[in-house]
């Protein structure tokens, strides 16, 4: 890296440049790297009755290989995000979709062979051991690619609107979900076979794959000097001048322990679990829920509109923070105060009001919860990798992106294992106010930094020299 840094010649506008003509390609193949993490998950979801009916897996083994993907997703990311700050951050994204690829190819092999039917155990535990693996493959997307996109998106004008730029980028799980559902409807409408469902995103995994390959994940390896390089090899020449030996090869990859010293980034992961905790069991068990009292179509359609709020959430919450200077976490408190109410309405009036009563609330939760679950893992997870502490290290970003993701999809699995026992016990409005707990929790969490936010203190001479 260093030779290529001296190599490197233009003036700082020509660098500029350079960075900004890269910019589009590098959110191109990222969005669809990630985008090809939920067309493939969300496909597999899209036909589980086919595979219970006409392959003969039992509800238990389905819901089992459910639980073993949130496992593995979980640990997954934290994993991913440390390796991407370690090693070729190309790499790694590309083994991940080479690698999810290949999980859905096996998990087809097992279904034309039909391994369950020649024998149960064996094919119960090959389909298991895939969806294992499957978990570990998809974490790579989410910490890996928004380091490549922090590398990227790193100017000045760029950080200025970080919120907006990463409110775009992460649709690209709404774009994956609802592809999936597109292609699984046509599949089976067409009267093709139900595996094609699973043998499409296979062969799209490996085609991004081969795409991701090209990929330059860090613009110091296309010579451009950034602003972080620049001040990094001023004080080399300035230790240089003084004598003292150089040897830059780049930022060293932060540890788990360092990351979690940073300012927040515990708080944070801990609130995003509360957070995600809410978005999974409004996800999950809404359609449950509303088919109480509406026919499957009418749940299943309202419920949708949930999802569908979710999608402009996090580029409002980005806009808004980046229009009052990068304020995420105040911004995201009042989103969270406004869910709130909602959830207190729900606690009341959840099992009485009408189907345009519900389809209006729910899309409004959607931008309420999809917002900050959004901007947390990509934008506030770059602001907390650009903190002084650690300024000049864009081997941070994966890891703190991972440990937030990781951390949060723990909590949240946790937290999922009450809802059946609290809705049996104490019926939907002990949920709600399960839900109104964790969202204060996790507001509560942040309350340090939205204070710091609302109220900050002067910079003194010794702050400015950090930065």
């Amino acid at each position: 890296m260093s030779d290529k840094i001296v190599e490197s010649g233009g003036s700082a506008a020509d660098h500029l440049k350079r960075l900004k003509a890269y910019q589009w390609y590098a959110f191109f193949v990222t969005f669809g790297g990630y985008f090809m993490a939920h067309f493939s998950r969300k496909c597999y979801s899209t036909v589980k009755q086919q595979l219970q009916e006409e392959a003969g897996y039992s509800a238990f083994i389905l819901s089992e290989m459910d639980t073993v993907f949130m496992g593995t997703y979980a640990i997954g990311n934290i994993i991913s995000g440390k390796l991407g700050d370690t090693f070729s951050p190309t790499t790694v994204l590309s083994i991940g979709l080479f690698g999810s690829g290949a999980c859905l190819f096996l998990i087809n092999v097992s279904l034309w062979f039909n391994f369950v039917n020649m024998n149960e155990t064996l094919g119960n535990f090959f389909i298991i051991g895939v969806y294992f693996l499957f978990g570990f493959f998809q974490s790579t997307g989410g910490p890996v690619g928004t380091a490549v996109m922090g590398n990227w998106f790193c100017d000045k004008a760029s950080v200025a609107r970080r919120g907006l730029i990463f409110g775009f980028w992460t649709c690209h799980q709404y774009c994956g979900d609802i592809t999936a559902q597109l292609c699984s409807a046509w599949v089976l409408a067409s009267g093709l076979p139900y595996w094609y469902a699973l043998l499409i995103p296979s062969v799209t995994n490996f085609i991004w794959g081969f795409l991701t390959i090209t990929l330059v994940a860090d613009p110091v390896d296309m010579g451009i000097i950034t602003d972080d390089v620049r001040k990094r090899m001023e004080k080399n020449a300035q230790k240089a001048a003084s004598g003292e030996a150089v040897d830059d090869n780049g930022p060293a990859p932060i540890s788990y322990a360092n990351a979690l010293r940073i300012p927040m980034v515990a708080q944070y992961a801990f609130a995003f679990g509360f957070f995600k905790l809410t978005n999974y069991v409004l996800f999950f068990w809404l359609p449950y829920f509303l088919g109480k009292n509406f026919d499957p179509v009418e749940a299943n359609l309202i419920a949708a509109l949930y999802s569908v709020g979710m999608m402009p959430g996090g580029i409002i919450v980005g806009y808004v923070s980046d229009l009052f200077g990068g304020r995420r976490a105040t911004v995201i408190g009042v989103f969270m105060a406004g869910l709130i109410v909602f959830l207190a309405i729900f606690s009341q009036d959840s099992e009485t009001l009408d189907a345009t009563s519900l389809l209006v609330m729910l899309a409004i939760m959607g931008i309420l919860v999809g917002g900050p679950n959004n901007i947390i893992t990509s934008a506030v997870a770059a602001d907390l990798a650009s903190h002084p502490s650690v300024k000049g290290s864009n081997k941070s970003l994966g890891t703190v992106t991972g440990l937030i993701n990781g951390c949060g999809a723990i909590t949240a699995s946790i937290g999922l294992l009450a809802v059946g026992p609290l809705q049996q016990q104490f019926g939907w409005g002990s949920v709600w106010l399960f839900l109104i707990g964790c969202t204060t929790a996790g507001t509560l969490l942040m309350a340090p930094k939205i204070f710091e936010e609302l109220f900050p203190v002067p910079e003194t001479p010794e702050t400015e020299a950090l930065v």
